[in-house]
């Protein structure tokens, strides 16, 4: 079974939830983790931030709510870059569609297949309180939640939190404690230059700001993994 599943979440769109999980699941690959990305946002932009072009077909993450056959690791692709995997979305996914089991993506992930070959899974999630955002917070036992420092982006991190508090166990409620804010990612355009090349910020300006920035989040992140092992 995996031992670290992080879901990137806010209900509010707009906070760079995409660019963070591609981002900081490239970090981690690159620190010797090896890392699957899955895709649950019908938007399919994850495939976009790592090179790949999705083809009408084949497997994807939304599969396993449509398909009680349906297997992650059937569905996960290799990257160009070393340790990185995606299981990249359906963008035909109508949401609200599906099973309505919470813990539909737990079972995917807790596979034999996807447990040996990856460490650590980073799940993008869709803005919307489907149950597909509840899945991946019944699947997750991290939660990364990206926040621009403005009202409306606070407005969804406290409905983020509303859900959590609906899922995980009372004893988990009772130890969450204060939200822990890890290094920042300051705005820069490389990262979305980035993105419309279809490359990672650190291969495609390994230089900038905001390469640093997930660098350094990455080890934050890997630091607190490691702590809680």
């Amino acid at each position: 079974m995996l031992t670290h599943i992080i879901a990137v979440s806010n209900r509010k769109g707009g906070t760079g939830k995409t660019t963070v999980s591609v981002n900081i699941a490239a970090e981690l690959a690159a620190q010797g983790l090896r890392v699957l990305l899955v895709d649950l946002d019908s938007q399919g932009h994850c495939a976009v931030g790592v090179g790949i072009k999705a083809k009408a077909g084949e497997p994807t993450a939304h599969g396993i709510f449509l398909e009680p056959t349906a297997t992650l690791a059937a569905a996960s692709q290799e990257t160009a870059f070393e340790n990185l995997a995606i299981t990249p979305a359906d963008q035909l996914f109508e949401h609200g569609s599906g099973t309505r089991d919470t813990k539909r993506l737990a079972r995917a992930l807790a596979e034999n297949e996807i447990a040996e070959r990856f460490d650590v899974a980073v799940l993008d999630t869709p803005p919307s309180l489907d149950m597909l955002l509840l899945n991946a917070l019944v699947a997750a036992n991290w939660v990364l939640v990206p926040y621009v420092p403005h009202h409306l982006s606070y407005e969804g991190l406290r409905q983020l939190m509303r859900v959590l508090f609906k899922v995980i166990t009372s004893e988990v409620s009772r130890q969450f404690g204060t939200l822990k804010v890890l290094p920042g990612i300051r705005s820069d355009i490389r990262l979305a230059e980035a993105f419309a090349a279809g490359k990672l910020v650190r291969h495609y300006s390994p230089k900038c700001r905001g390469a640093d920035d997930f660098a350094d989040l990455a080890n934050s992140l890997i630091a607190a993994l490691r702590s809680a092992e």
